[in-house]
């Protein structure tokens, strides 16, 4: 699973991206204290962004793959 940030006016940046056989792997300015990412089961994910701010306003997304 992957998630993204489209901040206003500007491009896809990745968050983190999760998998069932290892840890969260955040990409350089993102961090699990803000973006949380559960495994509610083996093929559901949630992700919980916390404490948030104007900075935070944009569209989230996630993608799947099954490689």
């Amino acid at each position: 699973m992957f998630w993204y940030q489209q901040p206003p006016k500007n491009g896809l940046k990745l968050i983190v991206s999760s998998s069932t056989w290892s840890q969260n792997t955040y990409e350089d300015g993102y961090s699990e204290a803000k973006f949380e990412v559960s495994r509610e089961s083996s093929n559901y994910f949630v992700m919980t962004i916390k404490n948030l701010t104007l900075k935070d306003e944009a569209m989230y997304f996630c993608a799947a793959s099954d490689r």
